[in-house]
């Protein structure tokens, strides 16, 4: 019995691309960013969640534009996958986490996120 799917509204799955693009590639680099700078003691400044999500947002709508824009130039910041509007939300991830680069990309997150948890705490 064949269904017909239907797609998802433009805003909807932008905002799911954008949700993707800042928690699985935007807060890793900066949670480590915020990690790193308290490992060298600097402990001035301001609130770190409120730097980290900010930089997030930031990162996450200028590779957004960048990637969309040129392709080429932000090949690794921008993923198309996430902007599919045939594709349910766990679809998007499912397919993501099923490039080899991204294995490599999860690794790499995890590994530095927990020596660098591992030495500050």
């Amino acid at each position: 019995m064949p269904f017909i799917i239907a797609s998802k509204s433009g805003p909807l799955n932008w905002l799911e691309g954008f949700a993707l693009t800042a928690i699985l590639q935007g807060f890793p680099i900066f949670a480590a960013a915020s990690l790193m700078v308290k490992l060298l003691g600097n402990h001035h400044g301001g609130n770190p969640m409120l730097t980290i999500t900010m930089a997030t947002t930031f990162y996450s709508f200028l590779s957004i534009w960048a990637g969309s824009t040129f392709p080429g130039f932000a090949k690794n910041a921008y993923e198309p996958l996430f902007f599919d509007a045939s594709l349910s939300f766990s679809d998007k991830i499912a397919r993501w986490r099923a490039k080899p680069a991204t294995s490599m990309q999860l690794v790499a997150s995890v590994l530095l996120l927990s020596l660098l948890a591992a030495s500050v705490g």
